[in-house]
């Protein structure tokens, strides 16, 4: 089964994978964790298949935001009964994993922290097609990320 869904789409503002034309050195969301991982780390992750990187970018060098996306497993013995009794009694569920997220400062107030993520979730159901995936997981990577207004 295909689903018809529309991706979220912006004129100004394109997602597409990492790659080395894009300006990581710029980018400062100021989360130093993220700001490391995107200029340090991500092009190892995608190179290794660790992660997938996907940036935001309004002409194809500047890196407005990015997210990163994987494979992961849910242990289903700490997940609620409403919720396992849909799938059968495996003890891990397939997930798709939110690793990163982050906003460079530049373009706060624009929306595009939501726009970002709501491009992670139609990203994943599509991949969840042809990779089964039950859900996605956000992995906050500390109490400022998580209350964080990203739009």
């Amino acid at each position: 089964m295909t689903r018809k869904l529309k991706s979220q789409q912006r004129d100004d503002f394109r997602t597409e994978p990492l790659g080395k034309r894009h300006d990581r050195a710029a980018f400062s969301s100021g989360i130093e964790a993220l700001d490391k991982y995107l200029k340090t780390q991500a092009s190892q992750d995608v190179s290794k298949h660790v992660a997938a990187c996907f940036v935001l970018t309004p002409d194809g060098e500047t890196i407005a935001g990015f997210y990163t996306l994987s494979q992961y497993s849910v242990d289903a013995g700490a997940l609620p009964d409403q919720i396992t009794e849909k799938f059968p009694k495996y003890p891990e569920l397939p997930a798709t994993l939110l690793g990163r997220l982050a906003l460079s400062d530049r373009f706060k107030g624009q929306r595009l922290g939501e726009f970002l993520l709501m491009d992670a979730l139609y990203r994943s159901l599509l991949q969840s097609e042809k990779i089964a995936s039950a859900a996605v997981i956000v992995d906050a990577k500390n109490e400022k990320v998580q209350t964080a207004c990203f739009c």
